[in-house]
């Protein structure tokens, strides 16, 4: 049988280590990386790993699209889709800094723990996401919005970028993303009295919510941090923690090893997926978003 070969590609210096881990032992037989790859060369790569293959054995040669920029890997996704040719398709896997699988894994954790303790799904949610226009944040807030939730893109330095994102989002994915300002303490501790659940996507290291703001937010139920660098994203809410008290008024904590262990699970579980499946697969948030549904 032939080999199962990856090709991972990335518009950075440097392919994710952590990405080229998790293919390996995700049973790839063979891991080629790219670097410093641009949109116009996605498509050549793309049909050189397709056509060195005989029809029969395409299904077991894939792309994944790394780097740390959303919108250019769902861009480099699509050129990647455009250009296979039946019989010889192979499947695709875009996953930039993570985030994808880290976005889809927070959001599948939040909703199970808001359906148990809460008796709510998404639908009808109000959620505000804070470092929205990270990778994270983004896949994060259009998982939300496509399962019905009110999401709230809070911008760390006025309104301007996140307000520029929300139209990205609308028209790439037909969602409505209503922005804040959360350039001060009274904006954000504003804004967070106002949602359900708080999603903090924020850099490495910063600290998002203190522990005063969740007290002055008696409506919040959840709130969910996938930062794992001190100072968290979330005073009180600690890496492990999984539905864990946080604040005066019932709300709950989620760290970020507790979204980390199905985020893990999530993309292994995607490369698992393009080794065995039987059809061609294109994989992004959604897809992710559906399997880590079925792991939190």
């Amino acid at each position: 049988m032939a080999k199962t070969i990856l090709h991972m590609l990335t518009p950075l210096a440097h392919m994710s280590p952590f990405d080229v881990n998790m293919a390996a032992d995700a049973g790839f037989d063979v891991v080629a990386t790219y670097t410093n790859v641009t949109l116009a060369e996605v498509s050549p790569l793309t049909q050189d790993a397709m056509f060195s293959r005989s029809p029969r054995d395409a299904l077991r040669t894939g792309i994944f699209i790394a780097g740390k920029d959303a919108f250019l890997a769902l861009d480099m996704l699509d050129a990647a889709a455009k250009s296979l040719l039946k019989p010889f398709e192979i499947s695709l896997f875009a996953d930039p800094a993570g985030s994808f699988t880290t976005a889809a894994a927070m959001l599948a954790v939040v909703e199970k723990t808001f359906r148990e303790k809460f008796g709510r799904g998404l639908a009808g949610a109000e959620i505000a996401i804070y470092g929205a226009t990270g990778v994270v944040g983004t896949a994060a807030g259009v998982i939300g919005a496509l399962e019905g939730a009110k999401v709230v893109f809070v911008g760390h330095d006025g309104t301007a970028r996140v307000t520029h994102h929300a139209a990205e989002l609308k028209r790439r994915f037909g969602v409505d993303v209503e922005v804040a300002d959360g350039s001060t303490a009274q904006g954000r501790r504003a804004i967070l009295g106002g949602v359900e659940i708080a999603l903090c996507a924020a850099k490495a290291g910063v600290r998002v919510l203190e522990a005063a703001d969740v007290a002055a937010a008696p409506k919040l139920r959840i709130a969910a941090d996938v930062n794992a660098v001190p100072p968290l994203g979330v005073e009180g809410v600690e890496l492990f923690a999984n539905g864990a008290p946080l604040g005066p008024h019932g709300a709950l904590g989620i760290g970020a090893l507790a979204i980390g262990n199905v985020k893990y699970r999530t993309e292994s579980g995607l490369f698992k997926q393009m080794t065995d499946s039987a059809k061609p697969l294109k994989l992004d948030f959604r897809q992710a978003f559906a399997l880590a549904r079925t792991l939190a």
